[in-house]
């Protein structure tokens, strides 16, 4: 998918800021459980190895990030640095949702996005981009944290 997922569902989903207006932009933010199961027939929440294919088919971390990102600063916060959007991936900074304490934080600084794949434990990997890097971060995180979903075919 070439925009992050702007599917409601009841359960574990949220609009930035719990403003609907955010979602025409950035899509939702989903937990884990609901990002495994919300992606359309036919589709898929990418594995890590899917992540990493990308990633390495895009020159690599330390680069693949500004060849995923919105280019300019209507929506990511200055610098941009690296932002071209070679790959068409239009990555926008939706920002993240804590669970812990109902609060979102990053819109504008940071793209975060759910994997398929445990890293340890009750971990599980995501990729993450940020306003002053073209580099790609993949970190474990917890399940119930509200991050964006794009879904690959099948």
């Amino acid at each position: 998918m070439a925009e992050n997922l702007a599917y409601y569902t009841s359960n574990g989903c949220w609009a930035y800021d719990n403003n609907q207006s955010n979602v025409e932009i950035y899509g939702y933010l989903y937990n884990w459980e609901t990002a495994i199961n919300v992606c359309p027939s036919g589709w898929h929440l990418p594995s890590d190895a899917e992540w990493t294919t990308l990633t390495d088919y895009l020159g690599g971390e330390n680069v693949s990030g500004g060849k995923m990102k919105e280019t300019g600063t209507l929506h990511w916060n200055s610098p941009n640095t690296g932002a071209t959007n070679e790959s068409g991936f239009l990555a926008l900074p939706g920002g993240y949702r804590r669970n812990s304490s109902g609060s979102f934080s990053g819109a504008g600084y940071l793209g975060n996005w759910w994997s398929a794949a445990h890293s340890s434990g009750s971990s599980v990997w995501h990729r993450f981009l940020g306003y002053g890097s073209a580099e790609v971060h993949r970190f474990g995180y917890g399940k119930s944290d509200g991050f964006s979903v794009r879904c690959l075919r099948d």
